[in-house]
């Protein structure tokens, strides 16, 4: 499979290679001497946790309790 880059430093993957990471829309890029290596990037679901905590009125302010419960001594 054949890959050109484009004037822009663009690189479109081949369909049947974009079709094995099916809803990855991130990769990250390194070097390994002189390949060009892409690593799929799961898209973080830290959003998804926020949302949560908002609908059930957890706060910084709960966090903070909750760790100082926790660090107490007995």
């Amino acid at each position: 499979m054949l890959a050109k880059k484009t004037i822009k430093n663009q690189i479109t993957l081949p369909k049947a290679v974009v079709t094995r990471f099916s809803g990855v829309n991130y990769f990250d890029v390194t070097t390994n001497g002189e390949c060009i290596v892409l690593r799929p990037l799961q898209e973080s679901r830290a959003d998804e946790v926020r949302a949560r905590l908002a609908q059930l009125g957890i706060d910084e302010g709960d966090a903070r309790t909750s760790v100082s419960w926790a660090r107490r001594r007995p």
